[in-house]
């Protein structure tokens, strides 16, 4: 995989898309718990991405001591040890034969004569697609960071956890989905499971065919019974070719219930598809 830090870092999450490592070392969490860390602006004062960003730190990051900082600080301090960093990235996975860019959000720490591509990885989040509007996730930025603490804690606890049954790990938490209300974007539901009717079919769960006002309320307040939908796939004006990465997060706590993705195709576009609900009825 290629990274490069434009206005944008990125690790893998779960799948052998992509060759960074979902788990870091315990040496490397045990260092990254002594930073303080930098949250990364954008050099675009214009965009929604660095309001979103402060707001989402404010409310959601206890792991340790932050401050905000611009590209050109990051640059200045990045082979400073004592700082991590979290940055969004340009990302080229390797061996994708869709071509694929992603921006992720990820955290790094920084370390003594390194180049970025080579500082220290603790945990990455796949945001969107490159090039996708801010708004279609900066709303969900809190539990997305929620996410990344959970993580990090987890697998610095547990030490058994790493790639080969990470994702697994998380996908056991499916049982306890019963316990929750989903609330999903109605833009981001296939045509056949749109509505509370069509979605009975396949889930018997509680769920909300939601918008992004409401589950930015559910993200600022934390609502211990929602869990939300995070999806990662192409714009609608785009080819309907590439990946489509879906997952469901606790706004209370950042669990994560469920991680899967599919090629999108014409009968499979990117969107939560009625197998989806299928699975979470297992």
């Amino acid at each position: 995989m290629k990274k490069i830090i434009t206005l944008t870092l990125f690790i893998s999450v779960f799948t052998g898309l992509f060759s960074q490592k979902a788990v870091a070392t315990h040496e490397q969490l045990e260092t990254f718990y002594k930073t303080t860390t930098c949250i990364v602006l954008d050099d675009d004062i214009f965009n929604t991405y660095n309001s979103a960003i402060k707001t989402a730190v404010e409310q959601s990051w206890t792991i340790t001591p932050y401050k905000f900082i611009t590209m050109e600080e990051f640059k200045a301090l990045r082979q400073k040890s004592e700082y991590s960093f979290l940055v969004r990235t340009k990302v080229f996975p390797e061996n994708d034969p869709d071509k694929v860019v992603y921006t992720f959000l990820s955290l790094v720490v920084g370390e003594k004569d390194k180049n970025f591509e080579e500082l220290p990885e603790i945990c990455s989040f796949p945001l969107s697609y490159y090039n996708v509007d801010y708004e279609k996730y900066d709303y969900k930025l809190g539990a997305l960071l929620l996410f990344i603490e959970n993580h990090i804690n987890l697998t610095y606890n547990d030490q058994t956890l790493d790639e080969t049954n990470i994702l697994q790990y998380y996908n056991n938490n499916i049982q306890e989905i019963g316990t929750k209300t989903l609330y999903i974007e109605a833009e981001n539901l296939a045509s056949d499971v749109n509505t509370k009717t069509k979605i009975s079919k396949y889930f018997s769960g509680n769920i909300k065919v939601s918008n992004s006002d409401e589950i930015m309320e559910l993200v600022d307040n934390k609502d211990e019974n929602a869990v939300i939908l995070h999806i990662v796939s192409p714009p609608e004006n785009a080819s309907s070719t590439g990946k489509c990465y879906k997952m469901l997060i606790s706004v209370a706590d950042g669990k994560l219930y469920y991680f899967d993705y599919h090629n999108i195709t014409k009968s499979k576009p990117g969107k939560f598809l009625k197998t989806d609900f299928s699975n979470l009825d297992k």
